[in-house]
């Protein structure tokens, strides 16, 4: 559409639009086409998506290793051996290699009431700009629970259903699985929370809750890790997980147009994934806390 010709009462309403959704609407044209810098956003927006999918989990780089140090993460992958076969292959991205169960058993304390797990999923971008702030958000505001927390640890080429064999391995209460989106022209780093009961083999996403579109423009930081747990501790209540459980959540908790993306990296260093900008508002920002690992604090 041509704006120059409206008039400004129209140009507030549109621009009021915008603010609300991270959708290209009401974009201005030439003729029949898009102008040349929205075709570049479309461009760089695709290419975003390529990358997420593409690039490869280096929890170092990404992470930093004061990160990767504090929290002990390590990783271990799935039955895919590459990233080809992953995408070519969702079932091996359900089920974890024979080493992977080894160091899990071998690192990770059993039945925990929560069992925190990272998986690349599609957007390696979303666990870098996403997974930094809200690993420890979920972990202080846990430990006022008293809940007894398991080790978090990273998957490679990861689905969602590698869930069910680390519910098998583990036997925790509840696992919250924090996955890479399928990026779109919209963002590229969208993160998942897929939760589940006591998930086990055969299970299937109707065991399992999501709460999903954690990233600047959609669920905050501080709004997803009080998600997450509200709906860790609801799903321990009533001991299920899936279509039985609803999740309560009120209109100030889906996300705001008082976001907006920084430029300030949160402790982790995306060095080569899109050059996306980090997400979370100023003030979530500064609210984020700084909670260091240790075992020692995981009472039950």
């Amino acid at each position: 559409m041509k704006t120059g010709s409206l008039q400004p009462g129209w140009l507030d309403l549109i621009e009021k639009i915008r603010a609300r959704t991270p959708a290209r609407v009401l974009v201005e044209r030439a003729g029949y086409a898009y102008r040349t810098p929205t075709q570049l956003e479309l461009r760089q927006a695709h290419a975003a998506a390529r990358d997420a999918v593409r690039t490869e989990l280096d929890l170092e780089n990404y992470f930093g290793a004061e990160f990767i140090e504090q929290w002990q993460l390590f990783e271990v992958s799935t039955q895919a051996r590459s990233k080809d076969e992953y995408l070519l292959r969702p079932d091996l991205g359900r089920r974890l290699n024979e080493a992977a169960k080894r160091q899990i058993l071998a690192r990770c304390p059993e039945e925990p009431d929560l069992q925190i797990v990272i998986g690349d999923g599609l957007s390696v971008t979303a666990v870098v700009m996403q997974v930094p702030p809200l690993l420890p958000t979920i972990f202080e505001k846990a430990q006022r629970r008293r809940w007894k927390l398991g080790h978090p640890f990273a998957v490679r080429y990861c689905r969602v259903g590698v869930m069910n064999e680390i519910g098998e391995l583990l036997r925790p209460k509840v696992v919250v699985l924090l996955i890479g989106e399928r990026p779109g022209l919209a963002t590229a780093a969208s993160l998942s929370a897929y939760m589940a009961y006591r998930p086990k083999n055969g299970d299937h996403d109707a065991h399992r809750n999501l709460i999903s579109n954690i990233h600047d423009r959609g669920v905050g930081i501080l709004a997803a890790a009080e998600r997450i747990l509200d709906l860790a501790a609801e799903m321990m209540h009533k001991q299920l997980s899936g279509v039985n459980l609803k999740e309560n959540t009120s209109p100030h908790q889906i996300g705001s147009p008082g976001h907006r993306v920084t430029t300030t990296p949160i402790r982790a260093n995306p060095t080569r994934v899109l050059g996306t900008p980090v997400v979370g508002s100023s003030e979530e920002q500064k609210q984020i806390p700084r909670v260091a690992r240790n075992d020692k604090n995981q009472s039950g």
